[in-house]
């Protein structure tokens, strides 16, 4: 591994030590600092550490980490932007859905990746359903659009071209990503907690990791 993504991997994991520390300790000035801070550096490190990187795939990846800077600063906001961050994390999931199809097999192969991500992104929203209120079909529609990312990039296993560890990487972190948003789903609308926010957070910037480090092709 390249010193230039040692350095990553290490800013990444000491900025989103401070951001997770700072929610814990309900420290609005830490939180504002690192938690956008850390997504940053993800971005910088898919744009510029991590070369080489096949493009299109990897302007989409930087554009889903974008978007997801966007959805992070807005949903960490003191008045509630729910709506507005769940709209900047559904474009996050249509730019990895369509970087996981650059190159991959047509959109009706390997149908059976989809059912694991369709059943989970399901049970999640069912979980919730009562607590959503008017958000129910914004919420759904983003469950679609996740669930949708995820098999593509299982899909990825099946295209030609597509390095084993660049297959991987963005595999492990659509799965992850379907887990923070979980996890997310759960704090907001049925156990709010600090700890799991922190919990949550981790996953998160793990899965955005992996997706960075996954246009290493």
């Amino acid at each position: 591994m390249k010193p230039s993504t040692l350095l990553f991997l290490a800013a990444a994991a000491l900025s989103a030590g401070f951001a997770i520390a700072a929610v814990v300790r309900n420290d609005r000035a830490g939180t504002y600092v690192f938690k956008p801070l850390t997504t940053f550096i993800v971005l910088l490190g898919a744009a510029f550490l991590v070369q080489p990187g096949a493009q299109p795939y990897r302007a989409l990846v930087v554009a889903g980490l974008a978007c997801s800077l966007a959805g992070d600063v807005l949903l960490m906001l003191p008045r509630d932007r729910f709506a507005a961050g769940l709209g900047a994390f559904l474009l996050a999931q249509l730019a990895y859905l369509a970087a996981f199809s650059v190159g991959g097999p047509p959109a009706g192969a390997v149908p059976a990746a989809l059912l694991p991500f369709a059943a989970a992104a399901g049970g999640v929203v069912a979980a919730v359903w009562r607590a959503l209120g008017r958000l129910r079909i914004p919420v759904a529609g983003y469950a679609v659009a996740l669930a949708a990312m995820g098999w593509r990039a299982a899909a990825r296993g099946w295209a030609p071209g597509v390095g084993r560890a660049s297959f991987l990487l963005a595999l492990a972190g659509a799965c992850l990503l379907l887990t923070s948003d979980a996890l997310l789903a759960v704090r907001r609308f049925r156990h709010p907690s600090r700890l799991a926010h922190a919990v949550e957070l981790g996953v998160y910037w793990t899965a955005q990791v992996m997706i960075a480090l996954s246009v290493r092709t």
